[in-house]
């Protein structure tokens, strides 16, 4: 018999060592809170998580400094499968044309997550975010911001898509927000899933 409370222990073990792990660089740990076929979705990749842990690992060994915060988590059970969201938000330190800033990008992690012999793992981690901001690490010191360039980013992640894309990654745009259809397909994905679909809906 399943014992609920204690599948939501698993769970929230899970979604925490995720960012302990990740932010520590401890790949081999940070390895196990996937099932083999993992998917991770955020502004800068889309892929396997197996993929996701190279690409963070090289990232990491080369000073990309991305943190993260966890805050309030609930979580839906159905069986062997699960919908887990946790408010979290994501800090990065990067430079725009030489001034050092902070960028805090306040949202959830949603995750589809499912329990093989005996193992809570993550399927699919899609993020919805909600809102951000930027700021200089030394108040003195303001960027020159191109007010065009940073409206092209959704409200959610609009200062972290135009920190990132300055810095050379590729965001991706129309990822889930607070609010609309990308978030909306997201929470029918979720039920769906629960409900016992064949797929963690269309990972993005």
């Amino acid at each position: 018999m399943s014992d609920p409370s204690a599948d939501k222990a698993a769970i929230f073990e899970v979604v925490n060592n995720w960012v302990l792990w990740r932010d520590a660089g401890d790949w081999d740990h940070f390895a196990t809170v996937w099932h083999p076929e993992g998917w991770m979705t955020a502004t800068w990749f889309q892929g396997r998580a197996e993929d996701f842990i190279r690409v963070s690992r090289a990232g990491f060994e080369k000073g990309v400094n991305i943190l993260h915060f966890l805050g309030g988590w609930t979580c839906e059970l159905a069986g062997d499968r699960a919908v887990s969201q946790v408010k979290m938000t994501i800090h990065q330190r990067a430079t725009l044309d030489g001034v050092a800033v902070d960028v805090a990008c306040i949202g959830r992690f949603y995750d589809f997550f499912e329990k093989r012999r005996g193992k809570w793992a993550i399927v699919r981690r899609q993020p919805i975010y909600e809102k951000d901001r930027l700021d200089p690490v030394d108040p003195a010191v303001v960027p020159r911001i191109d007010r065009d360039a940073l409206m092209r980013f959704p409200e959610g992640y609009r200062h972290l898509g135009y920190l990132q894309e300055k810095n050379g990654f590729k965001v991706k745009l129309g990822l889930p927000g607070l609010h609309g259809p990308g978030v909306e397909k997201l929470y029918r994905e979720g039920k769906e899933w629960l409900a016992g679909s064949a797929q963690p809906g269309t990972p993005l």
